[in-house]
């Protein structure tokens, strides 16, 4: 059995739609928050628990009888997420969970200068310490908030930054597709192996294929672009010159507090791109190519679409 968290964001909602390609419906389970949202599971015989990590009475339930548990990060900015974390973390154990899946993210360090990276890294030091088989499903950073933080540069023809690092900025379908072939792969499905060539299966409590996923698991594009040359593609697509200007990390909160953005949430947004500079975002890994069988979605296709 498969139990998937947070199946009506699009993240893992995308991992199911992809799951049902693979696995048996009779096979897979969705806990969430408001069962009457994932009615569309329930009608292809995908079976609804709610489970909430505000809410720990309702976890146990609903993790009742995983092998596989796909844990989704928690999403709001302003909540502990790792105290949420750790509520799902020891129901899993209470449950007697075969395997975590936790979607962490490529950046997850203790340093980062953004917060949920720091997040990641603390929950998957409560999953190394926890006693349970588990995966930390590094994706890199989801490719659609770059159309958010290059800002209107269709009509400005700048893209205006705090701070410029490469990011290797990783299409969130991509990422939702490999989750599923690994979950199919634990579960004895078939499909790739750690290597991303079809190799042993496992019952998802361990073998080879298993162990080729205990730990961090890195799931990214191919390239990792700075900001400066996001705006030089940008300016190939097109075909007039679009230019990416730095400038301090207080004049770029001043100019988003007065368009219209909270405080909290400017600084909380400078973190990406302060963390960009550390060079948390700019590992690449061929995995996600190997899992998906293709090469995954790139910076130029999204620009592309935008231009």
């Amino acid at each position: 059995m498969i139990v998937i968290t947070g199946a009506t964001g699009a993240l893992n909602g995308a991992t199911v739609d992809h799951l049902l390609a693979r696995v048996p419906a009779a096979e897979i389970v969705v806990a969430v928050r408001e069962p009457a949202r994932a009615r569309r599971f329930a009608d292809l015989g995908v079976r609804v628990r709610r489970g909430d990590y505000a809410d720990p009475a309702s976890l146990p339930r609903a993790f009742e009888g995983a092998d596989q548990l796909l844990l989704v990060s928690a999403s709001d900015p302003g909540a502990d997420a790792v105290a949420l974390h750790r509520t799902a973390i020891d129901a899993a154990v209470a449950a007697g969970v075969g395997r975590v899946l936790y979607t962490s993210h490529q950046g997850a360090h203790p340093d980062s200068a953004f917060k949920p990276a720091r997040d990641h890294a603390a929950t998957e030091r409560l999953l190394a310490d926890s006693g349970l088989a588990w995966t930390a499903l590094r994706n890199g950073f989801y490719a659609h908030s770059l159309t958010h933080l290059a800002g209107p540069w269709r009509e400005t023809g700048t893209l205006t930054v705090p701070a410029d690092g490469p990011v290797s900025w990783t299409a969130r379908e991509d990422a939702a597709e490999a989750a599923a072939v690994i979950l199919a792969t634990l579960g004895g499905h078939g499909g790739p192996g750690a290597d991303g060539h079809d190799g042993p299966t496992t019952d998802g409590h361990g073998g080879p294929a298993a162990r080729g996923y205990d730990g961090p698991v890195t799931l990214t594009a191919a390239a990792a672009p700075t900001f400066h040359q996001v705006a030089d593609l940008a300016a190939e697509l097109s075909g007039r010159p679009v230019r990416c200007v730095t400038v301090g990390p207080e004049e770029w909160v001043a100019t988003q507090v007065a368009s219209g953005t909270p405080e909290f949430m400017a600084r909380f947004t400078l973190g990406i791109y302060q963390a960009a500079a550390q060079g948390h975002f700019a590992g690449t890994d061929p995995l996600l190519s190997a899992l998906l069988a293709r090469e995954p979605r790139t910076v130029r296709d999204l620009l592309a679409d935008a231009a």
